[in-house]
């Protein structure tokens, strides 16, 4: 985040009532300094962001690789980080610690490349997670030209039949699938779709549309073609999309390199365009805004992420902007918090 950002005069909250779920955020304690976001965030620092003004009555937790078993099966490792968001949540759940119902929905890690088997982890995980664990994430953001964040990516793990297979086991499980994938393979989201249309799937961060590497400076050009991949997976009943994710340093608007950091006016100009082509595509009952905290915390604070994504529904009627940051994320991930 932008060095003197601390030093910068909070932004007033606007329409402070209005309800929010957050449906994308992460919890990790890493060992070592990462440069995409903060080496530790953890319940006391995102219910610091989450109590700065806006009324954030819950979130949704989602898997971040940073508190797996240390030992075990390694196919039931991931376990442990399902495991660990209950504990949060549990901890939240008497408002203790203030309003916000943490982690009411949780999204874990299961190997769906491994096949069948993968059946196994993901009845472990919903035994872990109580009434709270709705589905996984398998990420495969990956472009030749783009360093990948988690080393041996697939950039067709989507369309692998050993995927599929795993794949396969989500529905009558009665779980979802988020996606984290770059504007390059959105067609490949669509084939799963098409493939599984009784399967809930969202797509995360808009569908990535990049502007790093050799996208950089061509920002009109991928967001046509992005935008076209875009309307053409909304015709897909069963996909949804978060609306979120764009303080990311692979979108290439370097907000995070900014020595005074963005005002929500700033981010919002930026962004409307990513934001309206979702929101007209898909229906505000198949969109939500998310955080994506600690990750976007590299351009700007939390009560500026939201202050940003109202100044995006400003125009949208109340029955609207209800469903884009509250009752979507509730109704995808079924929350009861």
């Amino acid at each position: 985040m932008p060095t003197d950002a601390a030093h910068r005069a909070p932004e007033p909250i606007l329409d402070p009532d209005l309800p929010i779920c957050d449906p994308h955020h992460h919890l990790w304690h890493w060992p070592h300094p990462v440069s995409f976001g903060a080496q530790r965030y953890l319940a006391d620092e995102f219910l610091a962001d989450v109590g700065s003004g806006h009324a954030v009555e819950s979130t949704v937790f989602v898997d971040a690789n940073a508190f797996y078993r240390a030992d075990g099966p390694p196919a039931l490792r991931p376990v442990g980080e399902v495991e660990f968001a209950n504990g949060v949540a549990a901890m939240a759940a008497n408002r203790r610690y203030g309003p916000t119902a943490l982690c009411a929905g949780i999204v874990g890690f299961a190997d769906l490349a491994a096949g069948g088997v993968v059946e196994e982890v993901l009845v472990a995980e919903i035994r872990a997670g109580g009434d709270r664990f709705r589905g996984v994430r398998n990420a495969a953001a990956s472009d030749p030209a783009i360093p990948q964040n988690r080393p041996g990516r697939w950039p067709d793990l989507y369309d692998r039949p050993e995927f599929r297979e795993g794949f396969a086991r989500l529905a009558p499980l009665g779980l979802s699938f988020d996606a984290w994938i770059y504007h390059t393979q959105l067609d490949m989201l669509a084939r799963l779709a098409d493939a599984f249309p009784g399967t809930a799937i969202v797509l995360d961060h808009v569908g990535g549309p990049l502007g790093i590497g050799p996208y950089a400076g061509r920002r009109e050009e991928v967001f046509r073609i992005w935008r076209a991949a875009v309307r053409d997976l909304a015709a897909r009943s069963n996909v949804s999309v978060k609306l979120g994710g764009l303080g990311m340093g692979v979108f290439g608007f370097g907000f995070e390199n900014q020595a005074t950091p963005a005002s929500s006016e700033v981010l919002a100009a930026a962004w409307r365009p990513y934001v309206e082509t979702c929101i007209e595509a898909f229906g505000v009952r198949r969109c939500m805004f998310e955080s994506n905290f600690p990750v976007d915390k590299i351009t700007c604070d939390y009560r500026t992420l939201w202050n940003a994504f109202k100044r995006l529904a400003a125009g949208a009627s109340a029955e609207e902007r209800s469903w884009l940051f509250r009752d979507s994320a509730r109704s995808f991930y079924r929350l009861k918090d």
